[in-house]
């Protein structure tokens, strides 16, 4: 077995053992020695086994009433307003609730039979202007 891949997995256990980063890097040190990882990288796979924080069930409950208020809001200012990442955003919007980019805003994938019915008045009535 490598030994980058040891020191990764004595630095998940640290983890599990709610060690902090600093407990960690003096274990890991104090174990390995001279062959031991460089702060930074101990500190880097530390914080990739913390779980991630930005899909909680907070921010996939405040994104939709974000978008219902404003249609046409971008996922910019969306991360401004609820203060997570852009890739966060996106997620929560595509996968958690199920809506596409159209245009320039957020629908949802699935349209209910009434929006159906009203999208087909709607063409119907501009053919007929035509």
């Amino acid at each position: 077995m490598s030994e980058r891949i040891k020191h990764r997995y004595c630095i998940k256990f640290c983890y599990k053992l709610g060690d902090t980063q600093m407990q960690t890097i003096q274990k890991i040190h104090q174990a390995f020695g001279d062959e031991a990882m460089g702060i930074t990288l101990i500190k880097e796979w530390y914080n990739r086994f913390k779980p991630s924080t930005s899909r909680n069930e907070e921010f996939i409950a405040t994104v939709p009433r974000i978008v219902e208020d404003d249609r046409r809001i971008t996922i910019n200012e969306i991360t401004e307003e609820v203060g997570t990442s852009t890739g966060s955003v996106h997620t929560i919007l595509t996968e958690d609730l199920a809506m596409r980019r159209v245009s320039a805003y957020f629908v949802p994938k699935l349209l209910v039979e009434q929006q159906k019915q009203l999208r087909l008045e709607i063409a119907a009535d501009l053919l007929g202007l035509c």
